[in-house]
């Protein structure tokens, strides 16, 4: 996540917010946008999503320690409100709210069985929860969890078929150096690396129903925020293919740092991408929506 704007850029960002265009920058369509805000002092700051029952309801978190439920309504398949929102503390082992940097969830990822997985930058390490009002249950931290950079650690969580989880951290220490890519299936192992291209650096990803990886990206210039999308093919642990999907101009939308891939009532492959408006009031939480055509 970026905190330290300055202040010269509020003007920029603010007129940046302009309407995208029908045509997608790649292999996927454009579909909608919806700007999502709401009083609660707690909304804000989200960084992970999943879409559930068809579109129609959304489970994110929120870097201050928050998991965040909606319903959302759907016109012709365009999303036109987001309510019934929950917004509950996550807690720790000891049942007490999370504080500070110990709160700052990143990565989101959900088993057929409801059990919730978090990943957290600010003290790097996955957290597990049976239900999302109980207390917390930790995960072994793999060795090199302790190394990684503050405020850029682990960005992103995903879970296979398998039931395993992938995890991968924001910066991966140099540029040109590839990112690990931690896997959990009872311990923690790198099966695989993916190759840190250009400027963009994870920021989410999930995988798909066609059982492929999705890894949203993110570029900062100093003035607006652009965002690629890649897919990866896995074969035991190798990657076999990489495909770039999407990748969008300065300013196009806000600070997408959440990814989910799911299949609508009409078996389309959607993708929504939801933005980290970082508490800032010249900033936005929006719901990106695009669509991989068949």
């Amino acid at each position: 996540m970026l905190r330290r704007f300055a202040v010269a850029l509020t003007a920029v960002l603010l007129v940046s917010h302009t309407l995208p265009s029908a045509e997608a920058e790649g292999r996927l369509r454009y579909i909608g946008r919806y700007i999502w805000a709401d009083p609660d002092p707690n909304f804000g700051g989200l960084s992970g999503i999943e879409m559930k029952e068809n579109g129609t309801a959304l489970v994110a978190v929120s870097d201050h320690g928050h998991l965040i439920r909606a319903r959302v309504s759907r016109d012709n398949g365009l999303i036109s409100n987001v309510n019934s929102l929950r917004i509950t503390p996550l807690l720790n082992p000891n049942r007490a709210p999370l504080r500070g940097a110990h709160g700052d969830a990143e990565g989101l990822a959900i088993r057929p069985d409801g059990r919730i997985y978090i990943s957290f930058e600010g003290f790097h390490r996955v957290w597990a929860y049976l239900d999302p009002e109980e207390p917390s249950a930790w995960l072994p931290r793999h060795p090199d969890f302790k190394f990684m950079q503050n405020n850029s650690s682990l960005e992103a969580l995903a879970i296979d078929g398998q039931g395993r989880l992938y995890t991968l951290p924001e910066r991966s220490g140099i540029q040109g150096k590839p990112f690990n890519v931690y896997r959990y299936d009872g311990s923690w192992r790198i099966p695989f690396t993916f190759p840190r291209r250009g400027s963009f650096l994870p920021v989410g990803m999930d995988f798909g129903p066609d059982g492929k990886l999705y890894l949203l990206e993110r570029s900062f210039s100093g003035i607006a925020f652009s965002s690629r999308i890649r897919r990866f093919t896995l074969s035991g642990n190798r990657v076999t293919k990489e495909e770039e999907l999407l990748r969008t101009t300065g300013g196009r939308h806000d600070n997408l740092e959440g990814i989910s891939v799911w299949r609508d009532a009409n078996g389309e492959t959607r993708i929504t991408l939801i933005s980290d408006d970082n508490f800032k009031f010249f900033q936005r939480t929006e719901l990106v929506e695009y669509a991989l055509p068949n």
